[in-house]
């Protein structure tokens, strides 16, 4: 028995030194996983929908009984990894990562579906779907690599985001007393004046609100250059991340999904 689960756990687990079935079940899965984000994709255009609507259907049912199938199986195998080792606790543990949950809701959307709720509550778990998309990450070391360097920069990152968001508040305020007595109709609040804020620091600039008076027009033209400036910090963040990653020691070294050890190219 533990021989057959630590096999349903080697062909799951994605492994540089995987044979040719891991490799073959890690194409299929990728292929399948790209087939449903384009089966999503087309389906809502009408025609395509109206003419093909069956055969997307009755994929749909495949890929829900595929990734039912392939996440009892991950449960069932996941304490062959050491980290998870314990029956009970390892696979509860297990169930609550980023990537058990993602596996979920790739297909529990479907079964909500069954259940008598209202139809806004289903048109959102049909949207949940999407998340089968995310599914690939697993499988693409490019995405692996994005998520250290996230990781990492985690407390970088959040402290730039809180950043531009106390500038953007204040930028807000500002714009709100200069322009509401000219334009009350559209600078009604800070909030609503934060709209403008966001579309002047993205420099989107949607138009539906625009400056009317001298000081405004000068005050957005500055705001409007510090959002470059203001973007480029979790860009930067970022950036140096992964220079960092790719070009430090630690980027050679591995941990082995099957026993927890360490070891270097």
């Amino acid at each position: 028995m533990n021989t057959f689960r630590k096999r349903i756990y080697l062909t799951l687990e994605p492994t540089e030194k995987g044979g040719a079935l891991e490799r073959f079940f890690e194409v299929f899965l990728i292929t399948i996983i790209i087939l449903n984000i384009l089966a999503i994709l087309l389906n809502s255009v009408d025609a395509i929908g109206k003419q093909y609507g069956d055969l997307f259907y009755h994929f749909e049912i495949f890929s829900v009984i595929l990734f039912t199938i392939e996440y009892l199986l991950r449960i069932y195998s996941i304490v062959e990894n050491p980290k998870y080792k314990h029956p009970v606790t390892g696979r509860l543990n297990y169930i609550k990562t980023p990537m058990a949950i993602i596996d979920l809701l790739a297909f529990l959307p479907f079964y909500l579906t069954f259940l008598p709720l209202d139809l806004r509550f289903l048109r959102m778990f049909r949207l949940m779907a999407l998340f089968r998309m995310f599914k690939v990450a697993r499988y693409m070391e490019a995405l692996v690599v994005f998520r250290k360097v996230i990781y990492e920069r985690k407390e970088q990152l959040i402290l730039s985001i809180l950043f531009i968001f106390f500038i953007l508040v204040i930028i807000s305020t500002i714009m709100f007393y200069v322009e509401r007595g000219n334009q009350p109709g559209k600078f009604t609040s800070i909030p609503d004046t934060m709209w403008w804020g966001i579309a002047t620091i993205t420099t989107v600039g949607y138009g539906d609100m625009v400056p009317a008076t001298p000081l405004g027009r000068f005050l957005g033209g500055l705001f409007a250059i510090a959002g470059v400036g203001l973007l480029a910090l979790p860009a930067g963040i970022l950036s140096s991340g992964f220079f960092e990653l790719l070009h430090s020691p630690r980027s050679k070294k591995h941990t082995c999904p099957h026993c927890g050890k360490e070891f270097h190219e």
